[in-house]
C-alpha cells in the first residue's frame, strides 16, 4: 500500500490578509480631526479674544459669584473649573495665573489676585501653589458677561452633559485686540499683540460710523500696540501699516532706562514684552566675562515693591550711552515682536488685519445686541400681556372674586376667569395666582400704570431692531462708556525710528595700539605697545621667519591668505595680546582651516575699499591685481572660497592703496626684481591665472619670496628696479633679509 503524502498546511492561509490604508486616507481620518481639534479647541482665540481654556475658567468664576463676592482660594476655582475643563488642575491654574493682576501680563487683568503669581517678564520667578493664593473676578469682567443671561450667545453642553457653557463671551469691547494672545496649533500659530483700550474703542467707533475707514486713518487713531510692560516701540509707519493691513509683520521694541549719576549705574525700568530678565542678565554676564562689556562691573536684579528694575553698575568714567548701545545690540533689551493675527471666525481660522478684525467683531457684537434686544422684547411682551389681563378685571373686581368663590373645583378657576373676562389662559393663570390681600383697586391700578411705559419700551426696541443705525448707535454708546470707565493712558512709548541713535561702529572693541606679526609657519601674534618697546627677541620655531608685521590698532579685520585660494577673515580683537617670548596663535587651528592648508600672508584692513587692490604673485612667476570690490558681500563672511587662482601656489600678497605699492620678487635661483604694482594689470575675474611678470630661466626654478617691506631690503635689491614686464630680474649675490 502506497504511503500517503503528508500535507503541511500554512497557518497564515486561513487568516485574513492585512488591509493597507492609503496615506491620504490616514491623514484625512486620523490626523485632520486631531489637527482641527487643536486649532479650534485649544490654540487659536475666537472673536471674543479668548481661547476655550480662558473662557471656561472665567465663566466658572462668574457662576461662582466671584464677580461681586469676596476672593476665594485659587484651588477652589481650579476644582470648579474642572467641571468644564477636564485637562488637569495644573494647566487650569497656569491659565488663571496669566489672567491675574499680579502676573502683569495684561493691560486690563481679568482676575483680581492676592498672593504670589510670578511675573510674565521672568522665567524663574515662580507662582505660589493654588492653595496659598486667592482670586476673584475683576470689576472689568462686567464687560465680558454683559447680556450673557439674556440669550446673547449660544450655550452648549459640557463634556459630560451635566451643565451648559457659552461658546463665546459677549464682550462689550474688542477684547481680541486688547488682550495679547500667543498660541501654536498644528500647521498654524497666532501672535496677537495688545492695543490700548481707548484707542481700540475709538477705532471701532470710527468703523461703526464709516465701515470704509482707511488704514491710514486707523493708524492715526490706533497709533501702535500697547503693552502692560511699557517699554518703547521704534515706530516705522510703513512697517506698522503692513501689519494693520495683513496681520503679519514685526516691529522693534527697546527698554526704557535712566542713568543715576549719584550711584554711577544704569537702571532699566521697563523691558520689551517678549523679553525676560534672566536672558538679559545671562547675556550681559557672558559679555562681561568675554571682555565685550568692560565698562560694567556687575548686573543685578533690583526688582522690589516699587516694580521692575534691572541695574548695571558701571566702572568709573564709563559712558552710559555707549554701554546701552552695546546692550541693545546684543541682549533682549531690544527685541522684535512678531505679529501673526490668526483668529477663529465662526469656527474657521482666518488671518486678518486690524480693520478686518474690528469689522468681524462689529458683526459679532451686532448679533449679540440683537439677541439681547429680542430677549428683552419677549420678556416685556409677556409682562404687557399679563398686565393687560389684570387691567381687564379692574372694571369689576367683585365679579372676579365672585367667579373664584362660586367655582366648585380648583381646576375650573382659570377657565371660568378666562371665560368671564375674555382672557387668555396665561392671563387668567396670573390673576388666579394673585394673593387675596392684593385683590384691591389700589394694587391693580399701580400695576396697570406700567402698561403705557411698557408699550413705549416695546415700540422703542422694535424700532432699534429694524434700524441698523440705531443698533450701531447703541454699540457706540457702550464703547464710549467702556472707554470712559476703564480707559488708561498708553504705557508703551512711541519713538520714531529717526530718533533712535545708530550704534557706533565697532562699539564692542576696546581700541588700543598694537603690532601684528605673521610668520611663514603660520603663527600670528598681537603685541601691545609695551611688548614692542621691550625690544625682546621674537620667539619663533626653528627655521621660521616673519613674513608680515604692521603697527596698527584693535579696530580692524585681518585677512589671511592661504595656499588653497581661500581668504579667512577675523577681527583683530579676536586675538589675545601676547608677549614676544610667546609663539602666538597657530592660524590654521585658530580659524579651522582645511587639512593641509597653510597661511601664505595676511593684511589688516578696516573695510573693503573699492579704491584698493590686492596684488597676488604665484610660484610660476605670474601675478595679478584684484580690486577689493570683488570681495564685497551682503553679510560679513568669515571665509571666502575661490578668492584667487589656485593653478600655481601663492607665494605672497601685497596690499595696494590709492598709490602704487613697491613689490619685490625673488626666485630660489638668486634673482630678484623691484617693480611698481601698477605695472601688473587688474583682472575683472578674481580667479584669473594672471600674467607673466617674472621670467623663470629654466624648469624647477620658482618664486620663493614676495614682499613690500622695502625698508628692510639691501642695496643690491634696490638696484633691481624694472620698468617693464615680464622681466628675468637681476642677480642678487648672497643677499639675505632680516625677516
Amino acid at each position: 500500500m502506497a504511503k500517503k503524502k503528508k500535507v503541511i498546511e500554512n497557518p497564515m492561509e486561513n487568516e485574513a490578509a492585512p488591509t493597507l490604508q492609503p496615506i491620504t486616507e490616514t491623514l484625512e481620518k486620523n490626523y485632520m480631526p486631531y489637527a482641527m481639534s487643536v486649532i479650534v479647541s485649544r490654540a487659536i482665540p475666537e472673536i471674543d479674544g479668548f481661547k476655550p481654556s480662558h473662557r471656561k475658567l472665567l465663566y466658572t468664576m462668574y457662576k461662582m459669584g466671584l464677580i461681586n463676592g469676596q476672593r476665594t482660594k485659587s484651588a477652589n476655582i481650579v476644582g470648579q473649573t474642572m467641571r468644564l475643563n477636564p485637562h488637569g488642575d495644573a494647566s487650569i491654574y497656569e491659565t488663571m495665573v496669566r489672567l491675574t493682576r499680579g502676573h502683569e501680563a495684561l493691560l486690563h487683568p481679568f482676575v483680581d489676585s492676592k498672593g504670589s503669581f510670578g511675573k510674565h517678564y521672568s522665567r524663574d520667578m515662580a507662582y505660589a501653589a493654588s492653595r496659598y493664593t486667592e482670586a476673584k473676578l475683576d470689576t472689568f469682567c462686567h464687560e465680558l458677561f454683559s447680556g450673557i443671561d439674556k440669550d446673547s450667545v449660544d450655550f452648549v453642553p459640557n463634556y459630560d452633559n451635566t451643565m451648559q457653557e457659552p461658546t463665546l463671551l459677549p464682550t462689550t469691547f474688542p477684547n481680541i485686540l486688547v488682550s495679547p494672545n500667543l498660541g501654536i496649533a498644528v500647521g498654524m500659530a497666532c501672535s496677537i499683540c495688545s492695543f490700548n483700550l481707548s484707542e481700540i474703542c475709538d477705532g471701532t467707533i470710527a468703523l461703526l460710523k464709516n465701515p470704509k475707514t482707511s488704514i491710514d486713518r486707523m493708524l492715526d487713531i490706533v497709533k501702535a500696540p500697547d503693552f502692560s510692560g511699557g517699554a518703547q516701540i521704534i515706530y516705522d509707519r510703513d512697517q506698522m501699516k503692513k501689519i494693520y493691513e495683513t496681520g503679519l509683520g514685526s516691529f522693534k521694541m527697546r527698554a526704557k532706562w535712566e542713568y543715576s549719576k549719584k550711584d554711577n549705574c544704569i537702571d532699566v525700568l521697563e523691558i520689551p514684552y517678549s523679553s525676560s530678565i534672566e536672558a538679559i542678565m545671562k547675556k550681559t554676564a557672558e559679555m562681561i566675562k568675554n571682555g565685550k562689556l568692560r565698562e560694567v562691573n556687575d548686573v543685578r536684579d533690583a526688582i522690589d515693591l516699587n516694580g521692575f528694575k534691572l541695574t548695571f553698575d558701571l566702572k568709573k568714567d564709563a559712558n552710559p550711552d555707549l554701554v546701552m548701545q552695546k546692550l541693545f545690540s546684543v541682549t533682549e533689551l531690544e527685541n522684535n515682536f512678531d505679529c501673526n493675527f490668526n483668529i477663529l471666525v465662526e469656527g474657521t481660522p482666518k488671518q486678518l488685519g486690524i480693520r478686518e478684525i474690528l469689522l468681524e467683531w462689529i458683526n459679532f457684537r451686532v448679533k449679540c445686541v440683537t439677541r439681547e434686544l429680542n430677549f428683552e422684547l419677549g420678556k416685556k411682551d409677556e409682562k404687557l400681556h399679563l398686565l393687560e389681563g389684570l387691567a381687564a378685571i379692574l372694571l369689576d373686581i367683585d365679579k372676579a372674586i365672585r367667579i373664584i368663590r362660586n367655582t366648585e373645583k380648583e381646576e375650573d378657576v382659570v377657565p371660568n376667569l378666562a371665560a368671564g373676562f375674555n382672557l387668555t389662559k396665561t392671563q387668567a393663570e396670573y390673576i388666579a395666582e394673585i394673593k387675596l390681600r392684593n385683590l384691591n383697586r389700589q394694587y391693580i391700578i399701580n400695576r396697570v400704570q406700567e402698561i403705557e411705559s411698557l408699550r413705549n419700551e416695546i415700540a422703542e426696541i422694535k424700532e432699534t431692531l429694524k434700524d441698523d443705525l440705531k443698533l450701531k448707535a447703541k454699540i457706540i454708546a457702550t464703547l464710549t462708556e467702556v472707554k470712559k470707565k476703564y480707559g488708561k493712558p498708553r504705557k508703551t512709548e512711541i519713538i520714531e525710528k529717526e530718533e533712535v541713535k545708530a550704534p557706533e561702529k565697532d562699539i564692542f572693541f576696546e581700541n588700543y595700539n598694537c603690532r601684528l606679526i605673521l610668520t611663514r609657519g603660520g603663527y600670528f601674534k598681537k603685541l601691545s605697545v609695551q611688548a614692542v618697546r621691550s625690544a625682546d627677541e621674537q620667539k619663533l620655531k626653528e627655521g621660521d621667519y616673519i613674513v608680515y608685521q604692521e603697527d596698527t590698532d584693535n579696530r580692524g579685520d585681518v585677512l589671511f591668505f592661504t595656499d588653497k585660494g581661500q581668504i579667512y577673515r577675523a577681527r583683530v580683537d579676536d586675538f589675545d595680546l601676547t608677549k614676544a617670548s610667546q609663539m602666538g596663535d597657530y592660524i590654521p587651528s585658530k580659524l579651522s582651516m582645511d587639512d593641509d592648508e597653510h597661511v601664505v600672508g595676511c593684511k589688516m584692513i578696516y573695510e573693503l575699499n573699492p579704491n584698493h587692490h590686492l596684488v597676488y604673485v604665484f610660484e610660476n612667476g605670474k601675478g595679478l591685481r584684484v580690486n577689493m570690490s570683488a570681495y564685497e558681500a551682503k553679510s560679513r563672511r568669515k571665509k571666502i572660497s575661490g578668492a584667487y587662482s589656485s593653478e600655481s601656489p601663492l607665494v605672497g600678497v601685497v596690499y595696494e592703496e590709492e598709490k602704487p605699492a613697491n613689490v619685490f620678487i625673488r626666485t630660489d635661483a638668486g634673482r630678484g626684481m623691484l617693480i611698481k604694482s601698477s605695472l601688473i594689470p587688474v583682472k575683472a575675474t578674481r580667479t584669473a591665472s594672471g600674467v607673466q611678470i617674472m621670467k623663470l630661466p629654466k624648469k624647477g626654478v620658482k618664486v620663493d619670496l614676495v614682499t613690500d617691506r622695502i625698508d628692510e631690503l639691501g642695496q643690491d635689491a634696490l638696484k633691481c628696479k624694472k620698468l617693464a614686464l615680464p622681466s628675468t630680474g637681476s642677480p642678487l649675490g648672497q643677499l639675505s633679509f632680516n625677516f
